[in-house]
């Protein structure tokens, strides 16, 4: 099938090479616009329009779609499908008319859950188990059209929001290209259940800002879900600290104010959190049975940046900045 592709980031990159790598024809790629960024302004060249430059394909980058001009060059593909993958611009309905099957998209989450712009993100934030991928045919409404596939994929203890997005990464274009071909055999589609539907607005740095009257899972969750950027943070001695590593531990403690440090230790330092105990196994003595006491979950602290340093673990932190417990954390 001749397929236009439009995206612009390297989770786009990789399906776009799988399609190039099929028996596929990526006829034209449209991506965003080349951007100045950074301290130096440097012009920077999305990924997407450099794969199809050294694959040969024409590219597009307009900057709206109410360019008759560019409408018109993509009507002359006449292309089956439009692929449309982290292109970050709605499509309009002039635009996704165009193809003579349909416009496809791959999005990071098993809708109905989580449309919109940060679904791995929030996936993490909101402590789920499992996500996935699906692919859906477009309509003008976000992330709203029929699934024509789905796959789960576990989130594990230890993943965060990068290594999640990795594995999609490497799931995606094997699900694509199987897309691809029920596409062409006339595959079934599911319409989503819209009572279901959960949402995944932007990122915002205001969102990082940990508020440790919540329990230890919540920051916890939060800290894995905003890598790379935003980042959870916090204010030590008024100074922001990036907060980019930690782990659930538990305590037997009880009388310590949220934001309190309470331990240092080579692992790096226990932070109080918003209390959330947990029930211990009970015990058998004879023929009673005696249930041990609850206990405390806080929080590790592993990693950390300080503003205007650079990225250290936390107890090489706590041992050049002569942090000391009892400290409370969280102070402007």
């Amino acid at each position: 099938m001749n397929i236009v592709f439009f995206g612009s980031d390297d989770f786009a990159t990789v399906h776009l090479e799988s399609l190039i790598g099929s028996t596929h024809e990526v006829v034209a790629c449209v991506t965003q616009p080349d951007r100045p960024k950074g301290r130096g302004m440097k012009v920077i060249v999305s990924p997407v329009k450099e794969c199809a430059a050294r694959n040969s394909v024409p590219v597009f980058q307009p900057t709206s779609f109410k360019d008759e001009g560019f409408v018109e060059a993509l009507k002359q593909f006449e292309a089956e499908v439009f692929v449309v993958i982290a292109y970050g611009r709605f499509l309009s309905q002039e635009v996704l008319d165009i193809p003579t099957q349909c416009a496809i998209n791959v999005h990071g989450s098993l809708l109905p859950k989580y449309r919109g712009a940060a679904p791995i993100n929030w996936a993490i934030i909101k402590g789920e188990s499992e996500t996935g991928l699906s692919i859906i045919k477009m309509n003008v409404q976000m992330d709203a059209g029929a699934v024509l596939a789905q796959e789960k994929i576990l989130i594990e203890a230890e993943d965060t929001s990068v290594t999640l997005r990795a594995k999609m990464m490497q799931s995606g274009p094997s699900l694509l290209l199987k897309t691809m071909e029920d596409l062409m055999g006339g595959s079934a589609v599911c319409v989503q259940d819209t009572t279901a539907v959960t949402f995944a607005p932007k990122l915002t740095k205001e969102l990082g800002h940990i508020q440790w009257e919540q329990s230890a899972e919540e920051i916890h969750n939060l800290v894995r879900g905003l890598l790379p950027w935003p980042t959870a943070y916090t204010f030590y001695k008024g100074k922001l600290l990036k907060i980019l590593a930690t782990e659930i531990v538990e305590r037997d403690d009880e009388d310590c104010k949220p934001g309190e440090i309470i331990e240092i230790s080579k692992d790096g330092f226990i932070v109080t959190t918003g209390l959330n105990r947990k029930q211990t196994s009970g015990v058998c003595v004879g023929s009673d049975f005696t249930q041990t006491p609850e206990v405390c979950l806080r929080l590790l602290i592993k990693q950390v940046q300080l503003e205007g340093g650079k990225v250290m673990d936390a107890y090489s932190f706590t041992l050049g900045h002569k942090v000391e417990i009892g400290l409370l954390l969280g102070r402007v």
